[in-house]
């Protein structure tokens, strides 16, 4: 009996040993474990439907304004609507922009994103939007500049810099505020000067900073039944505003994209006015977002092509004037702006679709593992920042 109790002990103490030498005889540091947690790809997040939808209907604004640009000239009724679609389509953008720039932290994969889905987009479409320009002999000289943003491209300049200074905001402890100021001081100083659209960067930023500071009980604020009651007669008194102030005030404070001096204003205009400007827009911005539908509809999927339908639609609206489609009279009247609006709106849909952004995803979101290292690798499978 004893015999057999010892060669039992003998195999497990064996058996233990065995074990043992196989064990990993020391832990994994805190590198290690960081490698393995950079290298583990990440499960994408869903998509909120909200915010897909809420991008589409934005994109869709931003062409129908594109595409009433030319029929404002001799008609109050146009430049009222253009004026009202203006002071909230790009801040509604760049506020859902800054809402999803809430993680960049400077890391290599965000870092990584920031290239690949802002700077190289930039560098082409600059370098396209440039040449198309002459070819229809809008401005058969220009160069290609880097520093001269043309047409919209100046977002993804703003964007990259709003971005990139993302970690900062986040540190300092009144970031509104600050960007106010920064915004009010902008419109004051010309001399700030163009280059990447430095004034337009500065002056859209409180949105941006806004974005940041949102968080999703602020969405579901918004969205309430009481709220989209309101909304209805807000935005029908924001209308009779802008048709009321269409001889009395140049839109052109909702372009951000000058100073008071260039707009040929005393000085002191430009902090008013910024104030005012960026009031009125997150009242209009609340409004548009409290009657964006939360379910899935028909155009939810269309919400994450809005940068190619961004990018590709200014080509369109371009050509638009090149080949005269302005000049006809009927165009002017109702039946023309109809005409103008639904077609803008149906372009920009298709260049949205799914097809459409697999074809031009080489540009406006290209991979490029071959231009990055092991870590920017790793990176790849990182939740993508809506842009």
């Amino acid at each position: 009996m004893s015999d057999t109790v010892t060669t039992v002990r003998a195999g497990t103490e064996e058996a233990r040993a065995a074990r043992t030498a196989q064990a990993p005889t020391t832990e994994p540091t805190t590198e290690t474990r960081t490698q393995q947690r950079d290298a583990a790809p990440r499960p994408a997040r869903p998509r909120d439907a909200f915010f897909d939808n809420a991008k589409y209907l934005a994109i869709v604004l931003v062409a129908v304004g594109h595409a009433w640009e030319p029929l404002r000239q001799g008609s109050r009724a146009v430049t009222a609507l253009y004026m009202l679609v203006y002071a909230f389509h790009m801040p509604a953008f760049i506020i859902i922009s800054g809402y999803f720039s809430r993680t960049f932290d400077g890391s290599p994969a965000r870092l990584k994103r920031l290239l690949t889905g802002v700077v190289v987009p930039y560098v082409v479409f600059e370098t396209a939007y440039t040449l198309f320009t002459r070819w229809t002999s809008q401005d058969p000289g220009r160069p290609v500049s880097l520093l001269d943003p043309l047409y919209l491209t100046w977002f993804l300049a703003a964007l990259f810099a709003w971005r990139l200074t993302t970690p900062l905001w986040r540190m300092v402890r009144w970031p509104l505020p600050l960007a106010l100021v920064l915004a009010m001081a902008a419109t004051t100083a010309p001399s700030i000067g163009h280059d990447l659209d430095l004034q337009r960067t500065l002056q859209f930023l409180p949105y941006f900073v806004f974005g940041l500071l949102l968080r999703p009980e602020h969405f579901r604020l918004v969205r309430r039944r009481t709220v989209r009651i309101l909304a209805v007669p807000v935005a029908g008194c924001a209308l009779a505003v802008a048709y009321w102030a269409v001889p009395r005030l140049d839109y052109a404070w909702f372009f951000h994209a000058d100073s008071a001096p260039e707009l040929g204003v005393p000085l002191w205009y430009g902090p008013l006015m910024t104030l005012a400007a960026f009031g009125c827009s997150l009242v209009l911005v609340g409004c548009f977002l409290a009657w964006v539908p939360g379910r899935r509809t028909w155009f939810t999927a269309l919400g994450a092509g809005t940068l190619s339908g961004y990018l590709l639609h200014g080509f369109v609206a371009q050509a638009a004037k090149h080949w005269g489609w302005y000049e006809p009279a009927w165009v002017r009247g109702p039946a023309g702006v109809i005409t103008a609006t639904l077609v803008a709106a149906l372009v920009v849909t298709a260049l949205c679709t799914p097809a459409v952004r697999r074809v031009f995803r080489c540009v406006t979101e290209p991979g490029m593992a071959w231009a990055f290292g092991a870590r920017g690798a790793a990176g790849a499978g990182t939740r993508r920042a809506a842009p």
